[in-house]
C-alpha cells in the first residue's frame, strides 16, 4: 500500500502536536538534541499542508545522533539515513499514515538556515503562502500519487522563494 498525497487546510492543533513532539524528542536525546524547529507548511499559521509534522532537529554532533537511532525508533521513528542529502539524518514516524518527519544536521549546518529562513518568509509573507497554498494543491492533482512528482512541481517556486527569503533572512 502506497502513502496517499493530499494537502488539508491548516490545522489549528499543528503546533500543539510539534510540541508534544518536541518534548517527548528533547526528552529522549537529552543533550544531543541542541535546538528542535517546528518548520514546513504546518508551522505557517493559515497554510494548507500535507498533515505531517516536520521537525527540524539541530544536534551538536550528528555522530552522536546515529548513536541515538535505536532510541527514535522505540518512540516509532523509522531511520532513513542521509536520505538524498549529505549531512542529514531523516526519520519518519508512521508507515502509510505519515504523521511526523524529523529531519537533522549539525549545528551550523547550512540546511538549518536554509529550512528557516524558507519558514520566517512564509510566516511573513500570507500573500506568498496563499501562493504557495495553490500550488501545492495543484500539484497534487497533477502528481497522480507520485512523490517526487509532487515534489518536482513545487521546486520551481520553492526555488526562488527560498533565494527571496535567504535575503530578507541576512538583513
Amino acid at each position: 500500500m502506497t502513502r496517499t498525497i493530499s494537502v488539508v487546510p491548516y490545522d489549528e492543533k499543528w503546533p500543539e502536536a510539534f510540541e508534544a513532539e518536541r518534548l517527548v524528542i528533547q526528552a529522549l536525546l537529552g543533550e544531543v538534541a541542541v535546538n528542535i524547529h517546528h518548520i514546513g507548511s504546518t508551522s505557517v499559521s493559515g497554510l494548507a499542508a500535507k498533515p505531517v509534522i516536520d521537525i527540524l532537529l539541530e544536534v551538536s554532533d550528528i555522530n552522536q545522533l546515529d548513536e541515538c537511532t535505536s532510541a527514535m525508533s522505540s518512540i516509532g521513528y523509522s531511520a532513513r539515513g542521509e536520505n538524498g542529502i549529505p549531512g542529514r539524518r531523516y526519520f519518519t514516524k508512521g508507515v502509510h499514515l505519515r504523521s511526523h518527519q524529523v529531519q537533522a544536521f549539525s549545528t551550523g549546518d547550512e540546511q538549518i538556515r536554509r529550512h528557516l529562513a524558507f519558514r520566517d518568509y512564509l510566516r511573513k509573507n500570507s500573500d506568498i503562502a496563499k501562493a504557495y497554498a495553490e500550488i501545492k494543491s495543484t500539484a497534487v492533482l497533477l502528481c497522480n500519487n507520485n512523490a517526487q512528482r509532487y515534489s518536482a512541481l513545487k521546486a520551481g517556486f520553492i526555488e526562488h522563494h527560498l533565494q527571496l527569503a535567504l535575503i530578507d533572512h541576512t538583513r
